[in-house]
């Protein structure tokens, strides 16, 4: 007797809030139509070592009320069958040997690889639907869609900086909470923006041009400085982690011996960057003649698992159902998305960057309002400062220095300051 074809479900890189609502949903919409549903534990872990004992099966009972929960109930890996074209095929081997001739991947940008690559060596055998996953929010979507379980991750990270800056406030003390980002800054900036951080730093500030660590000590020292200038000893400074790819290798020796994923990503949760900048600018102030406590905070692993707000329990759920029902209809080899409050499917190929051969990764536009919004409400050392001499007086006072000293060691973080926006404000007069 031949046995039902079978959709699959597999999660691959971090967690994210969320994951549970697109697998609930996928299940109850595939199942509602007769079709039997597994989760393949652990990624592809163990169907690229052609184990196929890690599965399993799903039901509507048994994920009715998931959405509500973080985590992942079928696991998660970062295990990369694209490395190597056995393991690639090994994994097609295992799915066809468990009867899927349907799978949804869900994940970011290594994970949307994977699905494509998948696809293409299933040579019909298998038809792949990848729903886009990540709190770093750096998928190449259409402008102004997240990817899900950013904004969940946004609104914890921006709870928890609320409770930093009071306990820098009551406390006369800095934070530097670095956070999740790999190579965007969607995260940091979306959390320091709506928190009101002192100030924001994220990669796409310094695109273009080779950053140095002592450039980043100098910007958050000069804040400081600036903010004692106001008779302020506190402050929140938001950071993202994927400045450190960025970082000349000369500055950080580390790198060189980080680990790094099975995608070859460097894990940069092994570097202690908030320890570093924190010793480097306590040494910077102590130049200077000057003191304060600062408290390094890494804010990431809190946010992935947290139970998804509302906002991505609906997406993911409407994620989870549109990618289930697009594949029963046929669809294949490509990425889910709502626009517009309708499903849009995007052809996976088109995602690839073709410089690199990999996924697009989406960065922050600093030449938007969004940012430059951001960047005005940041205290830290600005053109019109240097422009101004009863500011810079009080600046280079608090530093102990001369005007002349001031501009000479500080001067220089604001030569490529963006230019502010102007705001069109045409009115449109052919309506009626």
């Amino acid at each position: 007797m031949t046995q039902p074809h079978v959709l699959a479900i597999a999660v691959g890189g971090g967690p994210a809030p969320g994951i549970n609502s697109v697998i609930g949903a996928a299940t109850i919409r595939a199942q509602l139509s007769g079709i039997p549903v597994i989760g393949i534990r652990d990624g592809f872990k163990w169907l690229m070592a052609g184990d196929i004992g890690h599965v399993t099966p799903l039901t509507i009972q048994g994920v009715s009320r998931i959405h509500f929960r973080g985590g992942s109930i079928i696991g998660i890996s970062r295990a990369n069958p694209t490395r190597d074209d056995k393991h690639l095929e090994n994994t097609i081997i295992s799915l066809l040997r468990l009867n899927v001739d349907k799978l949804i991947t869900i994940g970011g940008d290594d994970t949307a690889y994977t699905a494509l690559r998948l696809s293409q060596q299933a040579q019909g055998r298998i038809r792949v639907v990848h729903v886009p996953k990540t709190i770093d929010n750096d998928l190449d979507l259409p402008d102004g869609i997240s990817t899900f379980g950013f904004q969940t991750a946004r609104h914890v990270g921006v709870s928890l900086v609320k409770d930093l800056q009071v306990d820098a406030f009551t406390t006369s003390r800095w934070y530097f909470v670095i956070t999740m980002g790999r190579k965007a800054g969607h995260l940091a900036l979306g959390i320091g923006k709506a928190a009101g951080a002192t100030l924001t730093l994220i990669p796409e500030e310094f695109q273009g041009r080779q950053l140095r660590l002592a450039r980043l000590v100098d910007i958050l020292a000069g804040a400081i400085v600036k903010r004692m200038s106001y008779g302020r000893s506190d402050g929140t400074a938001v950071l993202a982690e994927g400045l450190v790819e960025h970082l000349h290798a000369d500055d950080l020796s580390e790198l060189a011996a980080a680990e790094r994923d099975a995608h070859n990503n460097l894990r940069i949760a092994e570097i202690n960057f908030g320890e570093i900048l924190k010793a480097r600018v306590q040494l910077r102030l102590k130049e200077l003649g000057l003191k304060t406590t600062i408290v390094a905070k890494n804010i990431g692993y809190e946010l992935r698992c947290t139970d998804p707000i509302p906002f991505d329990m609906e997406y993911t759920r409407d994620l989870g159902y549109c990618a289930a029902k697009y594949l029963l209809e046929g669809g294949n080899a490509a990425l889910t998305t709502i626009q517009h409050r309708k499903f849009v499917p995007i052809a996976l190929d088109s995602m690839l960057d073709p410089e690199t051969g990999r996924t697009r990764v989406r960065m922050v536009d600093t030449n938007t309002e969004h940012y430059h919004i951001a960047r005005r409400y940041m205290l830290r050392l600005r053109g019109d400062d240097f422009a101004d001499p009863h500011e810079l007086a009080k600046f280079a006072a608090t530093a102990g220095l001369s005007l002349d000293e001031f501009r000479r060691q500080f001067e220089y973080l604001v030569e490529d300051e963006p230019e502010p926006l102007h705001l069109r404000h045409e009115i449109d007069t052919t309506a009626d």
